[in-house]
């Protein structure tokens, strides 16, 4: 499999960890999202010379969802990703495209159950597996739009955000009471994608003071005590070797912070 990304990116951390603990090869490239307007959005991704970044290219495409001006997309790239967003993966040889992190995560699952049934070991585990998924996809959504505002955070997103949160970690704490894992006894991909897009969240702690002066407090401020079983979670999975690789010392300033305030 082959993925196309801005990075770092916590939602490409998702297929990289299952692939790590199911034996399944992923290839990534990409570079951080300023510089992917001087990229060709491809299967065969690359930098473009600065002169074939112009208006005229065939390639060139209005960017949108958190990408501004110009972004040079190949029909393929289209064809595959019809909503043109990245992360984006392909099947080898490019002929299929997967977009959305927890898709592209469901696909290296499937990829690798003869390794390891990270996805469930039959319908219904899987069917479970997905209703968290999906849960977890509403809070994506908010805490995108939320943390993709926050040069003027407004209350509004703020109030959306907190609603999301309190449901989504609400959800996620009941479930790690009964159990070790989110969809039972085992580690699946409803643990990894958790896991990734809590610890993204939680970037909001780098804009408490754009917060503060909006007359607002961080969404997460209590997290550790009003969801302590969420929480010890992502910190005890973030620390296990398949999701240290990956995600190296992206929350060390978090463990800072918590430690700080004990």
């Amino acid at each position: 499999m082959r993925i196309f990304s801005y990075l770092p990116n916590p939602r490409v951390w998702k297929a990289l960890i299952a692939a790590e603990l199911c034996g399944v090869e992923v290839e990534v490239s990409g570079d951080r999202s300023g510089n992917l307007a001087a990229w060709l959005w491809d299967y065969d991704a690359r930098p473009l010379p600065e002169n074939e970044r112009t208006e005229a290219s065939p390639h060139a495409r209005v960017g949108r969802r958190g990408f501004r001006g110009t972004l040079y997309k190949t029909d393929a790239f289209m064809a595959a990703h019809p909503f043109g967003t990245v992360p984006a993966a392909f099947s080898p040889g490019g002929l299929v495209g997967v977009f959305e992190s927890n898709s592209i995560l469901r696909a290296v699952a499937r990829a690798g159950a003869g390794h390891l049934p990270l996805y469930g070991r039959d319908d219904y585990e899987a069917s479970r597996i997905d209703s968290f998924l999906d849960a977890n996809l509403v809070f994506a959504r908010e805490a995108q739009v939320y943390l993709l505002g926050m040069a003027a955070p407004a209350a509004a997103v703020h109030e959306r955000m907190t609603a999301a949160y309190e449901f989504y970690l609400g959800g996620v704490e009941n479930a790690l009471r009964q159990a070790d894992y989110l969809a039972g006894d085992a580690l699946t991909i409803a643990d990894i994608s958790f896991v990734c897009d809590l610890a993204q969240f939680l970037r909001e702690g780098h804009y408490e003071e754009a917060l503060t002066g909006a007359g607002l407090a961080l969404v997460s401020g209590d997290g550790p005590d009003d969801y302590p079983h969420a929480f010890g979670h992502m910190l005890r999975l973030e620390r296990t070797e398949a999701f240290a690789k990956h995600m190296g010392t992206y929350l060390n300033w978090y463990r800072r912070k918590m430690s700080a305030q004990t």
